[in-house]
């Protein structure tokens, strides 16, 4: 029984060491009102980031059109939208409130999105770190879930 509980007491503090673990966001600027604002002042919002080569990529088009069917649960939840665009900075046509980021290339870059992705979606909780990043379409549920696991586990470590 006692090395059982030794077991257990290690694989615990194990986990917990590396639950700590964060990974900052990359601060980048996107336009605000009546001057640009950083990543870093919107602390205390999550954020979703999406990050695509253009804004007419397949991906992204699939990735906002799933994000919209759901909206109101992150106008609620306060979400700040953002694309970042490498080679073609164009208005994202959704009725989610999208703000695009000055230079998009900086950002794919400060995110390591490799040259060979043509999207990613990097999703940022309210404590400022990275808490979700991939190349693939994910859907709102997941983006959903994401979040609600972020403010959970802010909640309990006092992030």
């Amino acid at each position: 029984m006692r090395p059982l509980l030794l077991t257990l007491s290690l694989i615990l503090a194990f986990a917990s060491a590396h639950a700590e673990v964060v990974r900052l966001a990359p601060d980048f600027t996107f336009p605000g009102i009546g001057k640009s604002q950083s990543l870093k002042g919107v602390r205390g919002q999550p954020v979703v980031l999406l990050i695509a080569k253009s804004p007419k990529i397949g991906d992204f088009k699939t990735e906002v059109k799933n994000l919209q069917a759901i909206y109101q649960e992150f106008a609620n939840k306060q979400v700040i939208f953002i694309a970042a665009f490498i080679s073609d900075a164009a208005p994202v046509k959704s009725n989610i409130p999208f703000v695009i980021a000055n230079n998009g290339a900086a950002v794919a870059s400060a995110y390591s999105m490799p040259e060979k992705d043509k999207f990613n979606i990097v999703i940022i909780g309210k404590d400022g770190n990275v808490d979700y990043q991939t190349s693939k379409v994910i859907g709102a549920a997941r983006v959903v879930d994401v979040i609600q696991n972020s403010y959970a586990v802010q909640s309990i470590t006092g992030r």
